[in-house]
């Protein structure tokens, strides 16, 4: 029986798993057909939708599933959706601030998804503007701090992204994200790349002003709201101003 129950348990967590990858997969879908349809189909002359495709393949996207996103966003391929991004607000346990991003070809749909997400979850909406004030449009720029055998290091980082014009760059634990002007990221993640390292992500994403530190249980309670909202497909990034100590991290995981 031991055994039986074991192979169910790992069977149910690779299918949340892999249910968790296709969601993210066509979220990164939708952002390379917006980018392609707000700027081009031509990668070297979009830099918006070279990050959204780089970002996809670094996720495992199959080329054909980014190839065909791209021509059905550029007008190539018929079957593009029109897509049109929203921001909802919310609040959080604690009075926890959450920037819920939407990219959506349906505002009913999306209104109605957030709404559920939030207030089974023991979330409440905000008016607009209530915690958008509590965060400010960056580039942000995310490498990892292993690269090639070597370990990356916050010098190496300033010392390639200096001239860039960068505003900070945050230790993250396994990682450095480097902040900047909305403007500047494109220049950053090509100053990352001359200077021979890889990074992860670079995007124009909405960073907390302050943050405010929870407890193990007040995690929990925020996580599980956020959860639920990036289980609609309409959703693209929450964005939240808590932090949490390593122990208390620990204790969710």
């Amino acid at each position: 029986m031991s055994g039986h129950s074991k192979w169910a348990t790992t069977k149910h967590k690779k299918a949340v798993v892999d249910a968790r990858r296709a969601k993210s997969f066509a979220k990164l879908i939708k952002n390379i057909e917006v980018a392609a349809r707000m700027g081009g189909g031509d990668v070297q002359g979009n830099p918006t939708l070279y990050d959204a495709i780089q970002k996809a393949k670094k996720t495992s996207v199959p080329n054909d599933n980014i190839e065909r996103a791209v021509k059905r966003g550029s007008g190539a391929e018929s079957g593009g959706a029109d897509y049109e991004t929203l921001m909802y607000e919310a609040y959080g346990p604690a009075g926890i601030a959450l920037l819920i991003e939407c990219l959506t070809d349906n505002r009913n749909r999306s209104a109605s998804e957030v709404r559920i997400a939030v207030l089974r979850n023991g979330g409440t909406m905000a008016d607009a503007g209530s915690t958008a004030r509590m965060f400010n449009r960056k580039g942000v720029v995310t490498l990892a701090k292993q690269q090639d055998g070597r370990t990356i290091t916050e010098d190496d980082v300033l010392e390639a992204t200096l001239d860039a014009d960068p505003e900070e760059v945050l230790d993250q634990g396994d990682t450095f994200e480097v902040i900047s002007d909305p403007a500047h990221t494109v220049q950053v993640r090509t100053a990352v790349q001359e200077a021979g390292l890889d990074y992860e992500s670079a995007e124009v994403s909405f960073v907390p002003e302050f943050t405010q530190e929870v407890d193990a249980a007040t995690l929990e309670k925020v996580m599980k709201i956020i959860d639920a909202l990036e289980d609609s497909d309409d959703v693209q990034t929450v964005y939240a101003n808590f932090d949490a100590s390593d122990e208390v991290l620990a204790s969710l995981s």
